[in-house]
């Protein structure tokens, strides 16, 4: 599905998000940094993970998956299920922030590092920004040095068992110094670009970089 293509009926849960954006919700006007104070301003700490999304949940078997890998790239790839495993598998732990105030500690991610894969395609010069495409029409846009971090990945597992449909199985991304709305569930496309390009909630009022511990919740404009 195109990202022009993206279904416009209002969840319950996007209308409510718009709302947000507009009122500047939960902005503390406290500044932290990741390095002094795990928990970003705003954020309060759950231990089960919340399922948030579109309304969609696409069905993607792995024997159909493919991961296109194009744009301002040496090398351009698709991967089938098989292929993008042959990649070095890395585990990492990491924090979840959601930019609806719910952070959770100490989640365990299996899969390929980011960097792993740009030393595959190999990023040209004129590179600087990532477009995040996912199976439900879902975008997200990343300056390639938040997408390039040591411990950003592309995960198919999560404690230890394969991600679920729910939480952005078979594949998502794991960025995770920004708020987790970047970090699209069900990927199926990452394009770089030259010029930064915002996707479906950055168009809808939130920031374009969202790092939680400067509460960039919202645009600026």
């Amino acid at each position: 599905m195109a990202d022009d293509e993206l279904p416009r009926d209002e969840t319950k849960l996007t209308t409510t998000k718009r709302k947000w954006a507009a009122e500047g919700r939960f902005l503390t006007g406290h500044i932290a940094r990741s390095s002094e104070d795990r928990l970003p301003p705003g954020q309060h700490l759950v231990k089960n993970w919340p399922v948030l999304d579109l309304g969609q949940q696409p069905v993607i078997d792995t024997s159909s998956w493919k991961l296109e890998v194009s744009g301002e790239v040496e090398t351009g790839a698709t991967f089938n299920w098989q292929s993008f495993n042959a990649l070095p598998q890395r585990k990492i732990v990491s924090d979840i922030h959601c930019v609806t105030t719910w952070s959770r500690y100490d989640n365990e991610w299996l899969g390929v590092a980011t960097r792993d894969l740009l030393d595959f395609v190999i990023p040209k010069s004129v590179a600087h920004y990532v477009v995040l495409t996912s199976y439900d029409g879902y975008t997200t846009n990343v300056p390639l040095a938040d997408f390039a971090v040591e411990n950003a990945l592309l995960a198919h597992s999560w404690q230890g068992l394969p991600l679920t449909r729910d939480h952005g199985g078979p594949l998502r991304l794991v960025i995770p110094h920004l708020y987790f709305w970047k970090s699209a569930k069900w990927i199926h496309r990452i394009d770089f670009r030259t010029q930064d390009e915002a996707g479906f909630w950055e168009r809808n009022g939130y920031h374009m970089r969202g790092d939680p511990w400067g509460e960039q919740r919202y645009s600026d404009d």
